[in-house]
């Protein structure tokens, strides 16, 4: 007699596969309110592969093609697989150097004709597989420098590749990596010393080398005297407190002006200082000098359009007010006042269209998804698992944090997508391989896989 089979859809997480079907959803809703006119005939569009909804609709159809693929596959092919994945996913950044296709000013893209295809984006997939292979292997002792360096390694080379193509947005992803190498027992010290860092450079931004020199001095005078009694029992506080000084005052005095002036692109660094309101102290003044008045004015047109993207996003979100103006209503998104804003800038639709509840919503929404995806990484057995649970995470949290505060003038703009929502073939390929690894792998959470 015949039986349905019960072990279809199985040890399936279907909380995080629902999230996911919502979030593309809601994302196909943004990007249709952001190019809807009401000229268009709504079926004709949707299913002419020419607007950008459409596109989106197809990508989903595909992305679920290969969700099915993945879900009805072996956990096993993945831990096989990883060391190789990212030895491709390395090859095929490398290719763009020779192939790629140059978009706003990064040659990261290969043209397949269809849709263009961003290995940078692909290899974090890869890149969180081979840091669980690794993190994984038996004779693993992570306390020790040597694995710390090599996971470093794995984690940042993609990032290394990226920066070279121009493409430094995405290549600040791959710090994400931190917060799973941290899970596996990364000394604190490292991200005490990465936030100390981020602050000073902050602080940088803000005030003047030469008073940032004189404070950081005056501080360590002050740990000095606060400390003289276990200084005068031994002077290994002596030597910390001096040793930090040094490095501070090292990386205030000489790192930050020299990556503002010769890792930074100009206009990566006027960026940066227009998002705290101040002029860019490390600009080459000489330069400014030898130029004439129509390259001044040239340069300073090209300075007013690098902060047009976040005023138009600011005056889009606050348009919107507590409740919002209505789906297809927003008069910043149907005036096509904000650029961009189908891929890096989705989330001013939802603030203009569904206002500050709408907003908050959906944040909470991926709060949930993000909790769900660490409630998933603390119920396996495997250590692969675990690790590539918390990888998805950090990466989702990641660019959910920093595209909204880019959308919302509280980081630079760095071309960083909103997870499932912005539009984009790479974008929600990556994503959903990303989610749909780690539901077949939970599902296989009896099984140790290394």
């Amino acid at each position: 007699m015949y039986q349905k089979n019960p072990t279809i859809g199985k040890g399936f997480d279907w909380i995080l596969i629902w999230l996911f079907v919502i979030f593309v959803m809601v994302g196909l809703l943004c990007i249709f309110s952001v190019e809807y006119r009401t000229t268009d005939n709504v079926i004709e569009s949707f299913l002419g592969f020419k607007k950008n909804y459409s596109k989106q609709l197809f990508y989903f159809i595909a992305c679920i093609i290969l969700a099915a693929f993945i879900l009805l596959s072996d956990s096993k092919l993945f831990t096989a697989t990883a060391n190789i994945s990212y030895l491709i996913g390395i090859v095929l950044i490398l290719a763009t150097f020779v192939i790629g296709k140059e978009i706003k000013g990064s040659k990261s893209w290969i043209p397949l004709g269809f849709m263009n295809l961003q290995p940078v984006e692909l290899c974090k997939i890869f890149t969180s597989l081979a840091l669980a292979k690794y993190l994984s292997m038996l004779d693993m002792d992570f306390r020790k420098s040597q694995s710390q360096i090599i996971a470093a390694a794995i984690s940042f080379a993609p990032a290394a590749l990226s920066i070279m193509q121009g493409e430094t947005g995405l290549a600040l992803v791959y710090f994400s990596f931190l917060i799973p190498m941290y899970r596996e027992g990364l000394p604190p010290g490292y991200l005490i010393t990465g936030a100390a860092m981020a602050i000073l450079l902050i602080a940088s931004l803000l005030f003047s080398t030469k008073v940032l020199l004189i404070a950081l001095a005056c501080i360590g005078l002050i740990f000095i005297y606060f400390n003289r009694r276990q200084i005068k029992r031994s002077t290994t506080m002596l030597a910390w407190i001096i040793s930090i000084w040094a490095f501070c005052s090292v990386f205030v005095g000489i790192v930050v002006p020299f990556a503002f002036k010769h890792v930074f692109k100009p206009y990566q660094a006027d960026r940066i200082f227009s998002m705290v309101g101040v002029d860019n102290p490390f600009a080459d003044k000489n330069a400014v000098n030898i130029v004439n008045l129509e390259e001044q004015k040239a340069k300073q047109k090209k300075s007013d359009q690098q902060n047009y993207n976040v005023k138009q996003s600011k005056i889009a979100i606050g348009s919107g007010g507590l409740l919002g103006k209505g789906f297809l209503k927003g008069t910043q998104t149907q005036g096509d006042f904000v650029p961009e804003q189908h891929t890096d800038f989705i989330f001013t639709s939802v603030g203009e269209n569904f206002g500050f509840w709408g907003s908050t919503l959906l944040m909470l929404m991926y709060m949930g998804l993000i909790f769900r995806i660490i409630a998933v990484a603390e119920r396996q057995r495997s250590t692969f698992s675990r690790v590539y649970a918390y990888s998805v995470a950090s990466i989702i949290f990641f660019h959910v944090a920093v595209n909204i505060c880019v959308t919302i003038g509280l980081a630079p703009v760095i071309g960083i997508t909103l997870p499932l929502i912005s539009y984009g073939g790479s974008s929600l390929l990556t994503f959903t391989i990303l989610i749909f690894i780690l539901i077949r792998l939970d599902a296989d959470r009896q099984m140790v896989l290394r």
